[in-house]
C-alpha cells in the first residue's frame, strides 16, 4: 500500500491509515506531521465522527486533509502538534 503525502506550508503531512478488517467502515484515517525543524508527531486520528471510512482512498484523502487543517490551526491559532492530543471542536 502505498503512503500518501504532501507537503503544506513546509510541514510534510502522510496519511497514517490503518485497517480494522470485519466491519463496514475498516479504515481509520489519521496522519502524522513532520515539522520544518524534523520533529515528527504522533498518529493524529480524525475526529471520531468522521473516523471510519468504507474505502482506503477515501480515509487517505480525508487524512491528507485533516493534517492541513491542524497546519493551518498549528500556524494561525497557535495550536501546538506536539501535545499529547488536539482539541477538537465538536460543531454541536
Amino acid at each position: 500500500m502505498t503512503t500518501l503525502q504532501c507537503t503544506h506550508r513546509d510541514h510534510l503531512i502522510q496519511a497514517e491509515v490503518m485497517e480494522h478488517p470485519g466491519i463496514p467502515t475498516p479504515w481509520a484515517g489519521g496522519c502524522r506531521i513532520t515539522l520544518p525543524n524534523g520533529q515528527v508527531t504522533r498518529r493524529l486520528p480524525l475526529p471520531m465522527q468522521q473516523a471510519f471510512l468504507d474505502e482506503l482512498d477515501k480515509a487517505q484523502h480525508a487524512s491528507i486533509a485533516h493534517g492541513k487543517w491542524l497546519v493551518d490551526q498549528h500556524l494561525d491559532n497557535g495550536l501546538s502538534l506536539m501535545d499529547s492530543a488536539p482539541q477538537h471542536r465538536s460543531a454541536a
